[in-house]
């Protein structure tokens, strides 16, 4: 395998389209969606499959993504669609796709399988090998149990995602309302879930993302739920319909003054542990002192700040001697 594309591409939004639906595939082109993946799986009945295949395909090929992270979801190994999935959307569209999304994963073989026939169509097609990634939907508990070794399956891994509805029904939670909490449970029934996920991704340099909200006409629902995640440290989380797009590019990017804060504790941290600054391995910075954590933690929100295009307001003055 060549060496590892960049796998931290900007995700604060994942906007689910239907692959059966030419409108909606036209409308996903023109909306501020940082990703946008095209749904083999749930979003498709099953009649409507094998046609949905080359809608996804064209529109891979002749629409325009640009800025978009482009993912199709595939149905899931338990399925007898999934190989062909894959085939037909790889081979008709790969150069112009990102990454496949593997719903209702349970272990790392399944993984290392999709691993395994991406690999055979980029080689068999002349695509660069390892260049398409893989996202894994965790929908069950034993996909949960399985996670850590789910996130090092393979090299193609880039996103960790909670898939709330299924995974719901999977442990008999005793909800309607996906990503709610359920009657009865004072505390946050979905902490364990969402820290696991987070914890496995962080291991491994992945992304974490939540999934969707399905009451798409209550606002401020969504944005609860995407606050919990993104205060956990998610990175973002699926909207279903363009009205939850703005708030989860802004839940999921840092606030202007925090963002400016991170870039100029880099440049403070830079500058005073060089020769010019005194070689320090900490300094005052204002009335805070910053040191290497510091800097780690203002990557985090410059590297987040930056992938949202944001634009510094100030910069770094060197003190008066």
């Amino acid at each position: 395998m060549t060496s590892p594309v960049n796998r931290l591409r900007p995700r604060r939004s994942c906007l689910a389209v239907p692959g059966s639906n030419p409108r909606f595939l036209e409308k996903a082109q023109g909306l501020a969606a940082d990703q946008v993946f095209l749904d083999l799986e749930d979003a498709c009945a099953p009649l409507a499959k094998p046609e949905a295949r080359h809608t996804i395909v064209k529109f891979l090929n002749e629409g325009d993504w640009t800025g978009k992270t482009r993912v199709v979801r595939v149905n899931d190994w338990t399925t007898h669609w999934t190989y062909r999935d894959v085939v037909t959307v790889v081979e008709g569209a790969g150069q112009n796709l990102d990454c496949i999304m593997l719903p209702k994963v349970q272990d790392a073989q399944q993984i290392v399988a999709l691993d395994l026939l991406l690999t055979q169509i980029e080689k068999t097609m002349g695509f660069e090998v390892g260049k398409i990634g893989i996202e894994a939907q965790i929908e069950n508990a034993q996909g949960l149990n399985n996670v850590n070794a789910i996130a090092q399956a393979s090299q193609r891994v880039e996103t960790i995602i909670f898939g709330p509805a299924d995974f719901m029904a999977s442990i008999n939670m005793k909800s309607l309302v996906v990503g709610e909490q359920p009657p009865g449970y004072p505390a946050d029934a979905y902490h364990h879930i969402l820290m696991s996920i987070l914890m496995a991704a962080r291991a491994n340099n992945l992304q974490a993302i939540d999934g969707p909200y399905l009451q798409i006409r209550n606002q401020e629902g969504y944005k609860a739920v995407a606050q919990r995640a993104a205060a956990l440290g998610f990175d973002g989380k699926w909207v279903l319909h363009p009205d939850q797009v703005a708030a989860a590019n802004e839940i999921f990017s840092p606030s202007q003054e925090d963002y400016d804060h991170a870039e100029l504790i880099l440049d403070a941290y830079d500058y005073y542990t060089s020769e010019a600054g005194g070689k320090k391995g900490s300094a005052m910075l204002g009335d805070e002192m910053i040191d290497e954590a510091s800097r780690k933690m203002a990557l985090v929100i410059s590297g987040k700040g930056r992938a949202a295009g944001m634009q510094r307001t100030g910069k770094f003055e060197i003190p008066e001697a």
